[in-house]
């Protein structure tokens, strides 16, 4: 299935059931996120992406569209720092990218060709990180 196929539609439409609203006193990341779920696909940020993924909100219509994204610019700097959108991606469930093949290996290929220069300035653990989602045992450590 091409979950790219996708994009004017919310994950509210996408990823039944639809939510209910937050409740009153729910923290801002929760509200964040059910505001997200109202939001076309395609009109997702990099920062909306990294939040959905980090709290594995219907990732088989998020990875694709952070993997397209992240394909292109691997160390997009979603809001933190650069290469935030692609730490919170690896670390999606594996089960997640199981579904996502294709796109896993061509996301795999290029952090394999990312320079140690660039893996370097990642936060501490990024290396281990990249390296266990690219099936390397060491990535330019």
């Amino acid at each position: 299935m091409d979950y790219l196929l996708h994009l004017d539609r919310t994950l509210d439409e996408l990823d039944p059931p639809r939510w209910m609203p937050p409740a009153a006193d729910a923290t801002r990341l929760v509200r964040t996120v059910h505001e997200l779920r109202c939001v076309p696909l395609g009109e997702l940020c990099p920062a909306d992406l990294r939040i959905l993924i980090s709290q594995q909100v219907a990732l088989p219509y998020v990875l694709p569209v952070a993997a397209r994204l992240l394909i292109e610019e691997p160390l997009l700097d979603a809001y933190f720092y650069e290469g935030d959108l692609l730490l919170a991606a690896i670390n999606a469930p594996a089960s997640a990218w199981a579904m996502l093949p294709k796109l896993g290996a061509r996301l795999r290929t290029v952090i394999m060709a990312l320079p140690k220069t660039a893996i370097a300035g990642l936060p501490r653990g990024a290396a281990e990180g990249l390296a266990r989602f690219a099936g390397e045992s060491a990535l330019h450590l």
